[in-house]
């Protein structure tokens, strides 16, 4: 096997010693850092996703393996920056004002980074004014929210009014997700996208980004 599918194999595996070492030795043989990134990394993230799409793993694999992508991307990215490596998209994500819950949303950050976007994770109880000062700051293609709380839903419906409000609608894809959230409810509020799981969200996002 080469070190690029190595990379790929531990990663799937959560191996993040391995994961690190191996993109080091990728770099000392000269592998092209894009390769290193497309085929390793981001090839062993999309089996994992798939994956766990199709109940073959759960979220405990999928967070070690997020993990061994960071790993990677450590020493990955001072290469890609150097070689002017564009992102897929930008992407704001954070859970709604009021709510404290993380997992779904990291495990939705990991696989954004997995497909390829460069992800500004804003945390919990996010305001509606903070995503959008956060998506203006980095010039992002989407706003993602999430909640998991029937309680703290009406705030992605507030930061939608105030996107409306200050002129900025046209200007994101709005994606919204989480236990309580459902399609009628994304309808009802004016999203752009609302996916069931991780894995999907980041095959939905790559594919709306492109299309624009």
């Amino acid at each position: 096997m080469s070190t690029i599918q190595d990379i790929s194999a531990f990663l799937q595996k959560g191996r993040s010693k391995n994961v690190k070492a191996l993109v080091q030795q990728a770099l000392d043989e000269n592998e092209d850092p894009k390769v290193i990134l497309n085929e390793g990394l981001l090839a062993g993230m999309m089996v994992i996703g798939e994956k766990f799409k199709n109940n073959e793993v759960f979220v405990p694999e999928v967070l070690v393996a997020a993990r061994a992508l960071n790993a990677g991307l450590t020493i990955l990215e001072p290469k890609l920056v150097e070689i002017g490596n564009e992102p897929v998209g930008k992407a704001v994500i954070g859970t709604v004002k009021g709510d404290l819950h993380d997992i779904g949303k990291n495990l939705v950050a990991m696989m954004l980074k997995g497909v390829g976007f460069e992800v500004n994770d804003i945390g919990v109880d996010v305001a509606p004014e903070t995503f959008i000062e956060q998506a203006e700051s980095m010039g992002a293609d989407l706003i993602c929210m999430s909640a998991l709380l029937t309680t703290t839903m009406p705030n992605m419906e507030a930061t939608l009014n105030l996107l409306k409000e200050k002129g900025l609608r046209d200007k994101y894809i709005v994606m919204v997700g989480g236990a309580p959230v459902n399609e009628k409810f994304a309808e009802q509020i004016g999203a752009d996208y609302y996916t069931p799981d991780a894995a999907t969200c980041a095959e939905v996002a790559k594919k709306a980004v492109s299309e624009r």
